[in-house]
């Protein structure tokens, strides 16, 4: 399931893209467009700064933009920035998981397919396929 923190954080990068101006856009504006505490939303943001996606300027003047173009970003990459790996179990998810069962289990082709489904579906979707 995709928590509050990546569905902002696609709200966050949507909103972004649809006002810029070249100019930061501070967060209060953000979160009063999104409807979002704006104080949840600092949290939000400081992972997408750190991770890449957007760049953030404090004082007068301040707040946040894109780093790429809108059509650099995928929906894949946002995603997985805020809510870690889209592997549906465990084992598919943590490399230094140990499943006794891996050799035997009848469902991991089927859990297998499903994550490349999921994962070309969102990569394959542009943040500017969501304007």
């Amino acid at each position: 399931m995709i928590s509050t923190r990546g569905r902002y954080a696609l709200r966050v990068m949507i909103d972004l893209a649809e006002n810029d101006s070249g100019e930061y856009i501070p967060l209060k504006d953000i979160a009063e467009r999104q409807e979002i505490s704006k104080k949840y939303l600092e949290i939000i943001v400081k992972d997408m700064v750190t991770g890449g996606l957007i760049i953030g300027a404090s004082g007068k003047g301040g707040g946040y933009k894109l780093v790429k173009k809108p059509e650099k970003y995928t929906v894949g990459e946002i995603l997985e920035l805020m809510e870690g790996t889209l592997n549906s179990v465990v084992c598919l998810a943590d490399k230094k998981y140990k499943c006794t069962r891996k050799k035997i289990c009848k469902t991991l082709p089927m859990w297998k397919e499903f994550d490349v489904l999921v994962h070309d579906y969102f990569y394959g979707k542009k943040l500017t396929d969501l304007l």
